[in-house]
Order: structure tokens, then C-alpha cells, then sequence
């Protein structure tokens, strides 16, 4: 089993800087993605980013270019720096590690979520 504890929210004004950390605790393969959802007040969890842990990145399309994603292998920790707040980036976030199983299944570990709000 993964667990996930998350820390960093908080509130900022608009144009500030955050930065999440998520630390895992349990046994992280080396096939593990972690990464970073978030989801508005009445809405889906969507993905943010994600990084493996040969360090590639993906972002989603309105925080590329102002989050980066970052992941210590050696100490199960992945990290969201986020430049250039908007208030529309106010939202729960969540740590996730996405695991592939031998076969094919999927299963998602997640942290119990980060409130970061952003005010104009």
C-alpha cells in the first residue's frame, strides 16, 4: 500500500507562488507515475501534471509554463512549484501516484487533498 501526505496549500493573491510537496510513504516502484489532480467546487478531479521517474513531464495545457512538476525517486516525494496564480487555479489538489499492475489493471493511490486558493 501507498500512502500520500500532502502540505503547501494555502491562499495567495493573484500572480503569487505556491509549492505542494506530497511524500509517500509504502513501497514506490520505479514504474510509478505521480503526479498532481485538482478539482473545483463541484466538479471532476482533473489531471495537472504527472512526471515517471526517469523525470518526464506532462502538463496540463492552462498551468504549462507556469507549474513545474518535480520528483526525488530517493525519497518518494513529488513536488508542485506554481508560478503566476490565477484564481481560476483555486481548487482542492491532490496528490496521486498511478500504478500499472503485471496484466494490465490500474490503481490509484491518493492523498487526502490541499486546498490552494487564489484571490484577484
Amino acid at each position: 500500500q501507498v500512502q500520500l501526505v500532502e502540505s503547501g496549500g494555502g491562499s495567495v493573491h493573484s500572480g503569487g507562488s505556491l509549492r505542494l510537496s506530497c511524500a509517500a510513504s509504502g513501497n514506490i516502484l520505479s514504474s510509478d507515475v505521480m503526479g498532481w489532480y485538482r478539482q473545483f467546487a463541484g466538479q471532476s478531479r482533473e489531471l495537472v501534471a504527472q512526471i515517471n521517474s526517469g523525470g518526464d513531464p506532462w502538463y496540463e495545457s492552462s498551468v504549462k509554463d507556469r507549474f513545474t512538476i518535480s520528483r526525488d525517486n530517493a525519497k518518494n516525494t513529488v513536488s508542485l512549484q506554481m508560478y503566476s496564480l490565477k484564481p481560476e487555479d483555486t481548487a482542492v489538489y491532490y496528490c496521486n501516484v498511478w500504478r500499472r499492475h503485471i496484466g494490465g489493471s490500474n490503481e490509484n493511490f491518493w492523498g487526502q487533498g490541499t486546498q490552494v486558493t487564489v484571490s484577484s
